[in-house]
């Protein structure tokens, strides 16, 4: 079975809680080998907190681990000094980083074969002087990975972003023909990861009803069609720009496997619609596997006992199943 590393992220977040909660589901155990990588004192309090019939056991390294019902293997980080609970800090934010440097450097060593990271703070990082906007840019430069792309999957939805965490007004500047040329390759290789044979591949316009031949906008005349076709000369097996506001339908009745999305919340507002608790990150073009959470630290809920680890499972079973 697969060894998966999972990263605690944002201490002070649902993070902790949710990995201890799916952790305790066999289905779990029984599809890869988890090997949990933060803080044994934070995982410890959390475990009191959920009263779940599991215990932790402190390893070096994954070598040490093993597949077992009723265990949690954890490689310590030690006790993250300061680090506050449901609100951000810069001690958190630190800690998240340790946490996913750690996994990056095991997952290069392939000592691990996917990572899945729990939510952390963009905030939080901040305040700890980094200036990554989130996890999939951290990784990317981890990693000095240069092609790269977020996907989300959810149900029967699966979106691809060609640009993720900038203002809306930056858009269309930011979208050319080679960035989405670029994201719609990514979009393929998502889907050989998933094993999906003869994918379909439809890309979003970017203005309502696709510009409207240059009505309502001219990207998708300037940049998103020269893609499309530049993208059909390589044989791949993509389509569009489809107006944004029935693309998704289509895509949710099956009609197609994965929609090249303009920008975040084109993608996420329709799959997180359908799939909120059970929506998964990808960042697809690593040099590993990497899935999370499609949510965040939920502070307000945090070291209650009552988070939902539904998406955490999810992303863990698709971290096991997933090829690259």
């Amino acid at each position: 079975m697969k060894k998966i590393a999972i990263t605690i992220g944002e201490p002070g977040g649902v993070g902790p809680e949710i990995i201890a909660k799916a952790l305790s589901f066999p289905e779990i155990t029984d599809c890869c080998i988890p090997v949990v990588i933060g803080s044994a004192s934070v995982m410890e309090e959390i475990l009191n907190i959920v009263r779940i019939p599991v215990q932790l056991r402190i390893i070096k390294s994954p070598a040490e681990s093993k597949s077992s019902s009723g265990i949690i293997d954890i490689i310590d980080s030690g006790i993250p000094k300061g680090f506050k609970k449901n609100k951000p800090a810069a001690e958190g934010g630190q800690a998240c980083v340790t946490y996913i440097n750690k996994a990056v450097e095991l997952a290069l060593q392939k000592k691990v074969d996917g990572i899945v990271t729990a939510p952390i703070s963009k905030e939080a990082l901040k305040m700890a002087g980094f200036q990554w906007p989130g996890h999939t840019e951290m990784l990317a430069d981890l990693t000095r990975t240069k092609d790269y792309a977020m996907m989300l999957i959810g149900g029967t939805l699966r979106v691809i972003l060609v640009t993720i965490h900038t203002a809306l007004k930056h858009v269309p500047e930011l979208i050319t023909k080679q960035k989405i040329l670029k994201t719609i390759r990514l979009a393929k290789r998502a889907c050989d990861m998933l094993n999906i044979k003869n994918p379909v591949i439809a890309v979003a316009g970017l203005n309502p009803h696709a510009g409207e031949k240059g009505l309502f906008g001219d990207e998708e005349q300037k940049k998103i069609i020269p893609a499309v076709k530049e993208a059909l000369k390589e044989g791949l097996p993509v389509s569009g720009p489809y107006p944004p506001d029935t693309i998704f339908h289509k895509a949710y009745r099956g009609d197609v496997d994965i929609v090249v999305c303009m920008y975040h919340d084109q993608g996420l507002i329709p799959l997180k619609m359908i799939a909120f608790d059970k929506g998964v990150n990808v960042t697809i073009g690593l040099p590993f596997i990497r899935t999370s959470p499609d949510h965040g630290t939920a502070y307000d809920i945090a070291w209650k006992g009552i988070a939902n680890p539904s998406s955490m499972i999810e992303a863990i079973k698709l971290a096991a199943m997933l090829r690259i």
